[in-house]
């Protein structure tokens, strides 16, 4: 690995502001601006981001978006996450708001309708993996499947500044497969959180062990006379949705998206982002981006 490429940190915002919501909601506690606007789930936003800049120290920085729930994938399988309610009713003004806060840090927002925010994380990956050292920051497990030689993932754990992070080595280490080889274990064990159902009857356990023996799932159906006879009974009336269930779970990564490294320099003007911050009425957060400030001049003098 080369240390002297830049740094990417693609961030996924949803993960972020609805982690960020709903730890606060539970407890009611909203904070309202003078707009009467909700800033709860903005101002844990602001948390997290601050939080991870500070700790990873990238040199560039990007945030990526969902654009609404129908993607090529409800296309593809109009149940996909139709077991998903709708966002809270105090949580919908805060995505524009977010967006504002990003625009704020002078970091490019980044969307696409009719796809999702995992995807224009993978094509951004990929674009700059070559150039740059990538972190992802996420509370989403499915986009462990990007991980490679130069695309670590940053899980959020419960709280502020708690990371599990991923790289090549431990991912597979811990599961004893690729990443990119997570895609053919979940077209077998399906994914309840997105509705799509894999096969029946196969979970987490027998999707490893056949991946590991087979590779992927081309290999499992070139074998199939090996599997139990359960085994074959079950996939072999499922096929169908094991193809589908395999492109669902596959994060695109070749978006029609192009954002250049040049635009994702994290040049971070603490006057400019605090009177942005003053004047969507984001309160309470001078200690915070203090704290990079801080951070940033020690790095600098070091």
């Amino acid at each position: 690995m080369n240390s002297k490429k830049p740094s990417l940190m693609l961030v996924d915002g949803m993960a972020l502001l609805f982690r960020a919501y709903f730890a606060t909601a539970v407890t009611g506690q909203f904070m309202f601006n003078s707009r009467g606007i909700p800033t709860n789930g903005v101002y844990g936003f602001i948390k997290h981001f601050m939080s991870a800049v500070s700790a990873f120290q990238p040199s560039h920085v990007a945030v990526c978006w969902d654009m609404g729930s129908k993607t090529f994938r409800t296309e593809m399988y109009s149940q996909y996450k139709a077991n998903r309610s709708e966002p809270p009713a105090e949580l919908i003004p805060q995505f524009e708001l977010a967006k504002e806060v990003v625009e704020a840090f002078d970091i490019p927002s980044i969307g696409l309708k009719g796809y999702e925010a995992d995807d224009c994380i993978g094509t951004i990956a990929h674009q700059h993996r070559d150039k740059a050292m990538i972190s992802i920051l996420t509370g989403d497990q499915d986009i462990l499947q990007l991980i490679d030689d130069d695309i670590s993932v940053i899980l959020l754990k419960k709280g502020f500044a708690n990371y599990l992070v991923h790289t090549k080595e431990t991912f597979m280490t811990e599961k004893g497969i690729l990443p990119k080889q997570l895609i053919d274990v979940k077209a077998f064990m399906g994914d309840p959180s997105d509705n799509y159902p894999g096969v029946k009857g196969i979970g987490e356990k027998t999707a490893l062990k056949l991946i590991k023996e087979f590779n992927n799932v081309d290999g499992v159906l070139q074998n199939i006379d090996k599997l139990t006879k359960n085994q074959k009974s079950k996939i072999e009336a499922e096929i169908e949705m094991l193809y589908l269930s395999r492109r669902l779970a596959e994060i695109k990564c070749d978006v029609p998206i192009q954002c250049s490294l040049d635009e994702t320099e994290f040049k971070f003007n603490w006057k400019k982002t605090f009177s942005a911050l003053a004047e969507i009425e984001i309160k309470g957060l001078h200690r915070l981006l203090n704290v990079h400030k801080e951070t940033a001049a020690l790095k600098k003098a070091d």
